[in-house]
């Protein structure tokens, strides 16, 4: 019998293929995968699906007994144009509803805020009154939908129109199934879509926990939600690890308000980002379920319920381009096919236009479809957990599990994932991997077809959606006019006291907290002493546990969203007791710039910025600047961080500013460039007020750029009104950098030969 081959056959064989060239490959997330696997790199026994600890899946028979739940996570303009895109996209085959909110909404704001002028309708659906709410669902009975809603900051408010929603189409609350997002310690943490400060933040969940409970047996009352932490730059490492420690975390306050853990943990929901690494996406979701499995032992579950993780998973939007977009079709597909091979309950598949636009109609059927061949047409529905078994994701696996439960027990020893947001150094980490990962893609070391590697000579415009502001605006100030002078304000202003007084009950201000800002943006001032307890006193949230509902916030906004109260002054009478949160951004520093110290255009840049700084008698100095209600910062702080690293003196404004704080700040620092980060549409509105107020004031010579996610059919207006250079996805930050020297004066050198090649 011929002998079986060894290992040591095997990598010589492979040595001399491949002449000796290292093979291993040492992933963002510090692992190192290599080349081959047998069974001797697995050391864990998976077991079975729908057992104990869930590796292969929660439930026994998976998608061979009924596929994932298909989502499109849509919202756009009116609740009117909303719910026909939904009622279009239902017949088409999707199955539940995943509804995308204007960024007014999430933070707070009616559509006549001045603070939103911008924002309404733009990057999602506008939500001011229950009226709304009843028209997104018109004709879309909720006991039979599922319905997600991405909603963190106006929780409050929106699930209590929700609710009534219900009510009058006549559907018990009992009946209504979903999710809420309702995870704050993210937004805190990356994305910035929050109201009020982190205590009654968490006051807010666990009366929500209190609730639902209690009174919504079949909704899912929190989506932990890793998905914007990886949008932000987090590896996969740090987005499953704080993803978890989140989770342990709202566990924890929901058990300190008085609830049974075994009540309500059931009903707790993950959301994770799936990119574009194949197998360690697979990996994460087995991982995830091992880790949340332990995690709720620990904590004291009983229930093998209670220790699933169930999930909910979306295709990657920072792995979508803007050049060559039809590659964002493969792209999707790959990342679809990597949530369901992990196990997913649920997913959303982004569609190819995304990178710039909501999508069109055409980009978001192709998004569907993409989800209904992998379920009609593959038969990998037909076997369940079919990479079950394959050594290297066992192996994969469980380094993840081992990886993260490193930084679940460093969250864990200082006192809670609430403690460690307030600390800042999740924030921290994640922001090192994103200016880590684009300096990779400046130098080519991380390829990307069509952006650093392959790229077109010329590129096709691609037709995208665009709303137009000022008329959904003018649209919902009516409605809210007419909602207004058609209830019983005595009664409104009624509920809105209890709300009030609900929000008081036993809740003194930490340190501190009664100093922090009310304006829409700002300066937190706390300091390190002003740290929020990792645990809840529970006299703050009195709604669990049998404890009754007088005060549960979410009980009293039902009764204000049944009295016509709108968003806006529901979050206000909150505000009244609990404050308006702000932040500062502070962009880490040598991240971006350490892997460029040999290369020979950093140094051009490096030496064009002495010579500004020499002709000028100091540094240039750019302003980073966050305009609208966005919280999303990764591009903006990528910028801060790269700018700061090449000798750039730059200030990082605030997030949510309007044009007015933004130019007072530019003349106050005495900026020579304002870059206007944009991501949410609004820079063709609110970029050019900037511009028409520095020139109001005298400085017309300070420069007006932009960038971020910018349809290139826009760029001749913004052009025409002023803006002297705009840098949409996918460009080389090293050379916005050397465009920037050349709008100061300075006589810049093209790119060189290395740059081009890597466009070819």
């Amino acid at each position: 019998m011929t002998e079986k081959p060894t290992l040591d056959q095997w990598a010589a064989a492979a040595a001399k293929e491949v002449k000796g060239r290292d093979l291993n490959w040492d992933t963002p997330e510090g692992i190192r995968v290599k080349p081959l696997y047998t069974a001797q790199d697995v050391t864990v026994d998976p077991g079975l699906p729908g057992f104990a600890p869930f590796t292969r899946g929660v439930r026994a028979s998976m998608y061979a007994g009924r596929p994932w739940t298909i989502r499109q996570y849509a919202g756009f303009s009116t609740a009117e144009e909303s719910n026909a895109f939904y009622r279009r996209n239902l017949a088409a085959g999707q199955k539940g509803l995943s509804v995308a909110f204007d960024l007014a909404t999430h933070r707070g704001y009616d559509s006549d805020h001045p603070r939103v002028v911008g924002d309404v309708g733009k990057a999602g659906v506008a939500i001011d009154t229950i009226e709304d709410m009843k028209i997104l669902f018109d004709g879309i009975p909720l006991d039979q939908m599922s319905v997600s809603m991405t909603m963190n900051g106006a929780v409050i408010p929106i699930l209590a129109f929700f609710i009534v929603a219900g009510e009058e189409q006549g559907v018990e609350r009992k009946l209504l199934d979903g999710t809420i997002q309702n995870d704050i310690l993210k937004e805190f943490m990356v994305r910035n879509t929050y109201i009020y400060p982190p205590e009654p933040s968490m006051r807010i969940i666990s009366d929500i926990f209190g609730y639902t409970s209690r009174e919504m047996p079949k909704f899912n009352s929190i989506s932990i939600s890793g998905y914007h932490m990886q949008e932000a730059g987090a590896t996969q490492v740090q987005e499953l690890a704080f993803t978890i420690a989140d989770g342990i975390e709202y566990v924890k306050y929901g058990v300190a308000s008085g609830l049974d853990i075994d009540k309500f943990a059931g009903r707790l929901s993950f959301f994770f980002a799936i990119g574009m690494n194949f197998f360690m996406e697979i990996a994460k979701l087995r991982a995830a379920r091992v880790l949340w499995h332990r995690a709720m032992t620990q904590l004291g579950a009983q229930q093998e319920r209670s220790k699933m993780l169930r999930t909910h998973c979306q295709t990657s939007g920072v792995s979508l381009t803007e050049q060559d977009p039809y590659n964002n079709v493969m792209r999707t597909t790959i990342e679809a096919m990597a949530a369901m091979l992990g196990g997913t309950q649920s997913l959303h598949t982004n569609a190819l236009d995304e990178a710039i636009a909501l999508p069109t109609d055409f980009s978001a059927r192709i998004a569907r479809n993409t989800q209904l061949v992998i379920q009609e047409e593959t038969g990998m529905c037909n076997v369940v957990d079919p990479l079950g078994g394959s050594y290297y994701v066992e192996a994969l696996t469980q380094q993840l599990v081992d990886a993260a439960q490193e930084i679940i027990d460093r969250v864990e020893a200082e006192g809670g994932m609430a403690k460690a947001v307030a600390a800042g150094w999740p924030k921290a980490m994640i922001e090192t991997a994103a200016a880590a990962r684009q300096a990779r893609v400046d130098r080519g070391e991380d390829v990307i077809v069509g952006v650093n590697k392959y790229r077109l000579a010329n590129e096709d415009l691609l037709e995208t959606l665009e709303v137009d502001n000022s008329k959904v605006r003018e649209a919902q100030i009516a409605r809210i006019i007419r909602v207004k002078a058609q209830r019983d304000e005595s009664q409104c202003q009624a509920a809105l006291d209890a709300l009030k007084r609900g929000c008081r009950y036993e809740n003194p201000p930490l340190q501190g907290e009664g100093d922090q800002p009310k304006a829409g943006g700002g300066v937190s001032p706390h300091g390190e002493g002003d740290t929020p307890p990792s645990g809840l006193r529970p006299a703050t949230s009195p709604s669990g546990g049998g404890l009754g509902m007088e005060n549960n916030l979410l009980a009293l906004a039902v009764e204000a969203a049944r009295a016509r109260a709108t968003l806006g002054e529901i979050s206000a009478a909150m505000e009244d007791s609990f404050d308006r949160y702000g932040t500062q951004p502070t962009p880490v520093k040598g991240v971006y710039g350490a892997p460029y110290k040999d290369d020979s255009r950093w140094k051009q840049v490096l030496d064009g910025v002495q010579a500004v700084e020499r002709r000028l008698g100091r540094k240039p100095k750019l302003l980073v600047a966050k305009m609208g209600q966005d919280g999303h910062d990764r591009g903006a702080n990528i910028i801060a961080s790269a700018f700061g690293d090449m000798g750039f003196d730059v200030v990082s404004g605030p997030l949510f500013q309007t044009p007015e704080e933004t130019a007072v700040l530019a003349l106050d620092t005495g900026v020579d460039v304002v870059g206007a980060s944009s991501l949410a549409a609004g820079h063709k509105t609110l970029i050019p007020e900037l511009i028409g107020l520095l020139k109001d004031a005298g400085r017309s010579d300070i420069k007006v750029i932009a960038g971020g996610v910018i349809p290139q059919k826009d760029y001749e207006f913004l052009r025409d009104a002023g803006v002297q250079g705009i840098y949409g996805p996918g460009s080389n930050v090293v050379e916005c950098a050397a465009d920037v020297l050349r709008l100061l004066g300075h006589n810049m050198p093209p790119a060189g030969e290395d740059l081009d090649e890597a466009a070819e």
